[in-house]
């Protein structure tokens, strides 16, 4: 295996493990549920809590994993801390969500049976022979 060949090993081993955890901590739904609260206005650990209807040490622990990823920051103001999204990365992805959930996923959200997913593949054929000879 040549130097080149390493190096892109590397690189692409690199992006997959950052893949991983990016992902992993979003597939915390609770994690999820505080980045929706969040896009409306900087709240603290109890503003969240109140709104999610949790523990605020279940919330705490959770902003903690957000916060390390950059996926929210937080500033203090007098004698509580307020935690606030990071738009620029977030509100793409939550754009991306919605498009992708109401393109692909007809079932609002399920995931489609093997035979749910043939059917689907057998309407967009016809549909698109449709478009070409109709």
């Amino acid at each position: 295996m040549n130097k080149l060949s390493c190096v892109l090993m590397k690189m692409k081993r690199g992006l997959s493990e950052t893949c991983y955890m990016f992902f992993k901590v979003l597939a915390n739904p609770t994690r999820l549920a505080i980045l929706e609260t969040l896009r409306g206005k900087p709240k603290s650990v109890t503003e969240i809590a109140t709104d999610l209807k949790q523990e605020q040490s279940m919330i705490s622990h959770n902003l903690s994993a957000l916060e390390r990823c950059r996926f929210i920051s937080s500033e203090r103001r007098e004698k509580q801390r307020l935690y606030s999204l990071n738009s620029e990365t977030i509100e793409p992805l939550f754009k991306l969500f919605k498009y992708h959930y109401e393109k692909y996923c007809p079932t609002q959200g399920r995931c489609l049976t093997e035979e749910g997913l043939r059917q689907m593949r057998k309407k967009q054929a016809s549909d698109r022979l449709n478009v070409t000879h109709g």
